[in-house]
């Protein structure tokens, strides 16, 4: 499966974007779908987490949980990454990842297919 990120741009503190993850080659139903983020000099960090199918189970990083969302549009192949609230702290590359595991995955190593990224920028 490729994965296609979108979405990304430069916003003021305060405001709020909407990523975009469109799949192409596999139905993206099938895939536990992650987003990271990567700012210069840090390691790769897990944002948010959407289970196969429904979608009914997520997860999210402790300093995101209150003003991100994932979902997912299977009809569309595309997961989705509303980011409100945002701060300076929140400027960085996004990248979504599939895996065709059944758990919900919070940590990068066992995504099997990543995108390109997107970037974000937050200004004060």
């Amino acid at each position: 499966v490729q994965l296609q990120a979108s979405g990304g741009g430069l916003v003021q503190a305060g405001g709020s974007l909407r990523l975009s993850c469109v799949a192409s080659g596999r139905a993206l139903g099938s895939y536990v779908m992650g987003w990271f983020r990567q700012a210069p000099g840090k390691e790769r960090e897990f944002v948010a987490a959407i289970s196969r199918w429904s979608g009914a189970r997520t997860s999210y990083a402790d300093s995101m949980k209150d003003r991100f969302t994932i979902s997912r549009d299977n009809a569309k192949n595309t997961v989705y990454l509303q980011m409100n609230s945002l701060k300076p702290e929140d400027t960085a590359v996004y990248y979504c990842a599939a895996d065709q595991a059944i758990a919900v995955l919070d940590t990068a190593a066992p995504y099997d297919y990543w995108g390109q990224g997107t970037q974000v920028t937050v200004s004060r």
